[in-house]
């Protein structure tokens, strides 16, 4: 079967962009390239969803957003100014937070502590900060003493995206938010992403878990073999017949 078509990119001048990822091409080793011309674009206050088959290079995507991978050609800009070749404490002050899917937390480290290692460039805003990330997750912050390794995974998701949201980020980007959690948890995890976006944070988040991206962010892109394939509304994507029968499978039928 052919490869689809690359997605029209939005245009970056139209609404208020946060970010803007531009025929990007990227890889980890010399000649060797993961992301082949992809494009997104994200605007303040949008939940995007990143989806598509294993290899796909999704999270590749988003490490090279946070200054992971080696770009080789092409653009990322926050807010208007290009961030590439920055390292992550560069890339934190410019608004940029990152969650990887595993080992997010400082398990020998409280929860309080936890938050404030997200806050060591400015731990002046800490109060501040904590009161905006406890009105999202209430349970942290009764359990601010407890140490972070005696949580579960959900828990501990809880505790990562917190420290993330810490310096009041531009854009969160989410890596498998919903990664090795019971389905009660994922649950969990896709309304908190939610409560975070309703709280004015622009996301891009990656998740396996295509059809439940899908019906929570505002849109959708469709990475396969490192180019961006399809964009669109997560709705219009769940109801697409070549997404789903490309990459949706049941998945994308099954009470879309």
């Amino acid at each position: 079967m052919s490869a689809p078509a690359p997605a029209a990119a939005p245009s970056a001048t139209d609404g208020d962009v946060v970010v803007d990822v531009v025929d990007l091409v990227a890889g980890y080793l010399p000649g060797i390239d993961i992301i082949n011309s992809a494009n997104l674009v994200a605007r303040k206050g949008e939940l995007i969803g990143i989806i598509g088959p294993n290899g796909a290079g999704k999270s590749t995507l988003l490490k090279s957003i946070f200054g992971m991978v080696k770009v080789r050609s092409g653009d990322i800009t926050v807010n208007g100014e290009s961030i590439v070749g920055l390292k992550a404490d560069k890339l934190v002050r410019r608004g940029v937070a990152f969650v990887p899917q595993s080992n997010n937390v400082f398990p020998s480290l409280s929860i309080e502590d936890n938050l404030q290692m997200g806050l060591f460039q400015n731990p002046k805003i800490y109060a501040e900060r904590l009161e905006f990330v406890t009105g999202i997750f209430a349970e942290l912050g009764k359990r601010l003493k407890q140490r972070a390794g005696s949580l579960s995974g959900g828990e501990r998701q809880m505790v990562a995206m917190s420290r993330a949201l810490m310096m009041d980020p531009s854009v969160l980007l989410l890596d498998e938010p919903s990664a090795g959690l019971s389905p009660v948890r994922q649950d969990d995890a896709f309304i908190r992403v939610s409560d975070i976006n309703k709280a004015g944070v622009t996301i891009i988040m990656v998740e396996q878990n295509a059809r439940r991206c899908l019906q929570i962010c505002d849109r959708g892109y469709v990475l396969d073999q490192g180019r961006d394939a399809y964009e669109g509304s997560g709705r219009e994507l769940l109801n697409d017949p070549k997404v789903i029968g490309l990459y949706l499978g049941t998945l994308g039928t099954d009470g879309a």
